[in-house]
């Protein structure tokens, strides 16, 4: 099959930031399969980890076969999996099943996070591809906005909200379609890439591990507080699962805000002093959180963590790329393993819950989580000074 498109070869590039943006929905899905399965917190605190944990996993291998496949190949195969992972709750609606499915998703979604970002600089270039890589991250931020309205318009249309996958799956293959006919220049083969050890052995740096840290908490945090606001609205102020979702559609709509903002504010201010200050504010928004009652409350907590930590994860990772220039290469691959919190963090939110009875047991644990990065922020500035 060649390619045949040349003329604006980014658009399908840029339309691939929709399926990355997938990952999400396993924060409405983990209420909805609780509701279908009766499932206990402990358990369903689970869920997510079948989609991020393969990014701990599956990261730096990834970027090893990408030097040898190329990065256009790489972006098609996760499109392959995430497609056939979708299909799954089509045809056989279990919960063992949508593990199954969430775990092809996390295997598709971490090869594309690895691959997509590099593959847009194939297409562009120059004052182009700062733009494209922020229209990027802003297509993967309404695709996580819309799955909890893709679930309701599934359950209102269809009968029940697991054609959501249906759906998915469809949008997938349209992804592969369009880029498998779109002209893209292939990158040169590399033969001084990035290998396992080089990676994890720079942990040894102590900035590095002060910010692959950052990262790993700071996906605990946007995982957690995702899975969480549905959880708070049902059981505070007794709402169905399907409007309890407008928590994350309010979240995910802060956290588009909020990158809009910071990529504006963090070019005329110090970003070590970005970080504290929206760490300070995200550290608020918690503790509102803890006691808010209403609805209208919780989901003010709520839009303000995603609001005022949207910008954290691209500090850190350009702080840790500057922490070692010479070794940007081992750190771009080894950094995207820490959004491997994202499968660690929900478990103990859950384990939490059980343990004290209520969802402020869940809050605790992304607090501890805000707590490091409020340490990570002034241990940044130190090292800056």
């Amino acid at each position: 099959m060649k390619p045949m498109i040349r003329k604006f070869n980014y658009v399908p590039v840029l339309a691939a930031f929709f399926v990355m943006g997938f990952c999400d929905v396993v924060g409405i899905a983990t209420s909805y399969l609780k509701q279908d399965f009766g499932l206990s917190e402990s358990l369903a605190g689970f869920i997510p980890s079948m989609v991020f944990i393969w990014f701990l996993f599956l990261s730096v291998p990834a970027a090893l076969l990408m030097n040898r496949l190329g990065r256009k190949t790489m972006v098609q195969i996760s499109n392959i999996i995430t497609f056939v992972g979708m299909l799954i709750p089509f045809f056989w609606y279990s919960f063992a099943s949508c593990m199954l499915a969430f775990i092809l998703l996390g295997i598709g979604n971490t090869i594309l996070q690895v691959s997509l970002n590099p593959l847009l600089t194939n297409v562009v270039s120059g004052e182009k591809l700062s733009s494209c890589l922020t229209g990027g991250q802003v297509v993967k931020a309404v695709s996580s906005f819309c799955a909890p309205f893709l679930a309701l318009f599934a359950a209102g249309s269809f009968g029940n909200w697991k054609y959501l996958f249906t759906i998915y799956a469809l949008v997938t293959f349209l992804s592969w379609l369009l880029l498998e006919f779109t002209w893209i220049e292939k990158e040169k083969p590399s033969g001084d890439g990035t290998s396992v050890s080089k990676a994890f052995g720079l942990l040894k740096d102590r900035a590095v591990l002060l910010f692959f840290l950052g990262i790993f908490f700071v996906v605990g945090v946007d995982v957690g507080t995702n899975t969480v606001s549905p959880k708070l609205l049902i059981e505070r102020c007794g709402l169905a699962v399907e409007k309890a979702s407008l928590g994350a559609s309010v979240y995910f709509i802060c956290r588009t805000a909020g990158a809009f903002l910071g990529t504006f504010l963090l070019s005329r201010m110090n970003d070590i002093k970005y970080l504290k200050i929206n760490i300070f504010l995200a550290v608020a928004a918690m503790i509102l959180l803890f006691f808010a009652p209403t609805a209208t409350l919780i989901l003010i907590g709520i839009g303000g963590i995603g609001f005022f930590c949207s910008s954290v994860f691209s500090v850190l990772f350009s702080q840790a790329l500057k922490a070692r220039p010479e070794k940007a290469n081992e750190i771009s691959g080894f950094m995207i393993t820490g959004v491997c919190g994202g499968a660690v963090i929900p478990p103990l939110m859950g384990l939490a819950t059980e343990w004290v009875g209520n969802q402020n047991g869940s809050l605790a644990v992304i607090s501890i989580c805000l707590l490091y990065l409020l340490y990570c922020s002034f241990a940044a500035g130190r090292m800056k000074s």
